[in-house]
């Protein structure tokens, strides 16, 4: 599975043609669907661009992206930059009106499992954000609904190719008795080499404007479908270079 995460906790300032109203979602959704794109991963924005869990804002950008890509998969953020307090990133959750499909909750933040409760009481799904360098693993195997998540976003925060190599397999040792599938990606100069290592593992990944703002040959991506379109040529090139690694 493919997904694009189309903005991010990015701002116009780093990449001036980020989507950030619901409009603008919902056109940069049907641009990568049509790319290729199974599954969507969006952050909403108030007026001043900032990410938020409040409900309207919420509502505004997972119905217009509905619309815009009927019958696919749509989902949010939780993070703690969004609302620190996390019984108030709860009971944000369970103030939403409508309702996405799945929301990430990241493992390593205070309250990741009070957040991920109320999502459950939602009936929505899980994205089990577990970032490599921290504790986050454990204390997601470790909590008693954790085979209920949805997926695991294996996510590799190192700053180099080679880092991220090594942490990346250190991370999906840990994971390996996780009953979830994974999902794993990297970011920035990362990116790219994460996507390969996921397709070469028959894992899903991401790709987007949230992750990364170029495309594998150093040119800036004008959009997430340009980021979609060439993470699907280089899944192709890297399953056919190796086709019978599992």
């Amino acid at each position: 599975m493919l997904q694009v995460c189309l903005n991010g906790a990015r701002s116009r300032a780093e990449c001036p043609h980020l989507p950030v109203t619901p409009a603008e979602l919902a056109a940069a959704a049907r641009e990568a669907v049509t790319a290729g794109a199974q599954d969507i991963h969006l952050h909403p924005k108030d007026r001043d661009g900032q990410d938020t869990l409040e409900a309207d804002a919420v509502a505004a950008a997972v119905k217009a992206v509905r619309a815009a890509v009927p019958g696919v998969p749509v989902g949010v953020t939780t993070g703690a930059w969004a609302t620190a307090d996390p019984q108030l990133r709860a009971a944000q959750v369970r103030a939403w009106t409508v309702l996405p499909d799945h929301a990430s909750v990241n493992w390593h933040e205070t309250g990741a499992a009070e957040v991920a409760t109320a999502l459950l009481e939602q009936g929505i799904g899980i994205e089990a954000g577990i970032y490599s360098g921290t504790l986050a693993a454990q204390r997601f195997l470790n909590w008693p609904d954790a085979h209920r998540a949805l997926r695991i976003l294996a996510e590799i925060t190192e700053a180099t190719p080679q880092d991220a190599a090594h942490a990346a397999a250190d991370l999906l040792h840990d994971l390996a008795a996780a009953t979830p599938p994974i999902l794993l990606h990297g970011e920035d100069a990362t990116a790219w080499p994460m996507l390969h290592l996921a397709a070469s593992r028959h894992l899903d990944t991401r790709i987007g404007l949230e992750d990364v703002l170029h495309l594998p040959d150093g040119t800036p991506a004008q959009n997430n479908a340009a980021l979609i379109h060439a993470a699907r040529e280089a899944i192709q090139h890297t399953r056919e270079a190796d086709p019978h690694r599992a």
